[in-house]
């Protein structure tokens, strides 16, 4: 098989077909549904993860986290 070739593909389309869904997006003021989290609530949230308790992706919210208390 020396030589084979490979061809392949993204579902999720180019930069161009991303960048549309992107500005269709706003436009239609749809957003995403997820739930900003802190980094020390990671460890609770890959047991929510675990345990299918989650209703929207989780976000980390890393500027916030890593500012001092």
């Amino acid at each position: 098989m020396t030589g084979s070739k490979t061809v392949a593909g993204s579902v999720t389309g180019g930069t161009k077909d991303i960048q549309e869904m992107i500005d269709f997006c706003a436009a239609n003021e749809i957003h995403p549904n997820i739930e900003v989290i802190p980094i020390e609530y990671a460890n609770e949230a890959l047991e929510r993860l675990i345990n299918r308790d989650v209703k929207y992706r989780f976000v980390i919210d890393i500027e916030n986290s890593l500012k001092e208390k």
